[in-house]
């Protein structure tokens, strides 16, 4: 039983950290944050994952529920999440260095914000959806889709999700943390380079889930694709 529970806590890290990539977007992470503190870094990396954590928690749990009381479908999920993660990743590889983003992150005083307004500030566009975004979300909702009918089952599952996604959160901290060093250890000109790939990458993954929404609606409609 304790080996079943380990080998479900650890399918969900090596199903979300492909799809999350977290070392990939530490340079965006970190190009959103601009020059700040490091205390100021640590704090939003802690809350950032913490965010991710209930996200993919969430969505594990109750999220197949939520889009069947709605009458939402999978494919309406990934033709939104698409298009809102091709938005964020088309305003990176066009940012001048005067990002609205970043400019606010950076610039206004973190000391006077509220606990709650900095939950806010690091959910969008950081927590959601640059590092849990729709595919990930779906990838949540598919783990967590099937429940099993013995109770000792179902609090197994649970457990297991939650191990699964803290350890998902762990490296996302982990990464995160160390984003500027990362920057650092790249230079300017590598960091530059890293922070386009990385956009253009997410621009793909964006247009590919967008792609794959459609393609799902088509099948859901008896549409055949070839």
């Amino acid at each position: 039983m304790l080996i079943l529970f380990f080998k479900a806590a650890i399918l969900v890290p090596i199903t979300m950290l492909p799809i999350i990539n977290p070392f990939g977007n530490a340079p965006v992470f970190a190009s959103l944050l601009g020059n700040v503190s490091r205390d100021v870094e640590k704090k939003l990396a802690r809350q950032v994952a913490l965010n991710c954590f209930f996200l993919l928690l969430g969505a594990m749990f109750i999220g197949s529920h939520v889009l069947m009381f709605f009458g939402i479908s999978i494919p309406i999920v990934r033709i939104s999440g698409g298009l809102l993660v091709a938005f964020t990743a088309w305003r990176l590889l066009n940012d001048n260095g005067q990002d609205a983003i970043r400019t606010q992150v950076a610039t206004a005083p973190m000391e006077a914000w509220s606990d709650e307004e900095f939950k806010v500030r690091s959910f969008y566009p950081i927590s959601f959806p640059l590092t849990v975004g729709p595919g990930a979300i779906a990838a949540s909702i598919t783990l967590g889709a099937s429940t099993p009918a013995r109770l000792l089952d179902q609090v197994i599952s649970l457990g297991s999700a939650a191990v699964g996604a803290a350890m998902t959160a762990f490296v996302i901290w982990l990464c995160y943390n160390s984003a500027n060093k990362m920057v650092k250890m790249l230079g300017r000109l590598g960091t530059m380079v890293m922070l386009r790939l990385s956009a253009f990458i997410l621009l793909c993954i964006g247009v590919e889930i967008f792609w794959t929404g459609v393609v799902g609606l088509l099948v859901e409609a008896g549409i055949a694709i070839q």
